[in-house]
């Protein structure tokens, strides 16, 4: 099944239902918080599997005690897709493991 580029309502709407992300140019963007190095180095692990398992991939960033994803879906020119909302979800449910705020 082909994905397909989503409107900017689309895009806002799924927004609601993801506290803390938001819409940065053409992707859709989170940064979190962690209590250590070691904790954000962990969450940026366990995101590059989820990503692996999905077959999706973000731009992810490592800073000392943040970890910061950018999304969109390269295949429709960097248009956000339900693709991208997939991948969210998935790393705000395994944020809360990481102690990620």
């Amino acid at each position: 099944m082909p994905v397909e580029p989503l409107s900017q309502k689309e895009i806002e709407d799924r927004l609601t239902e993801l506290p803390g992300w938001s819409l940065d140019g053409d992707r859709i963007a989170r940064s979190y918080r962690l209590g250590s190095h070691f904790a954000a180095t962990a969450m940026v692990v366990h995101i590059a599997q989820t990503q692996e398992e999905l077959d999706h991939h973000s731009d992810l960033t490592l800073g000392y005690d943040t970890v910061s994803l950018t999304i969109h879906t390269h295949s429709v020119g960097g248009a956000v897709t339900e693709k991208d909302f997939e991948l969210a979800r998935r790393v705000e449910a395994l944020a809360p493991g990481h102690g990620a705020s």
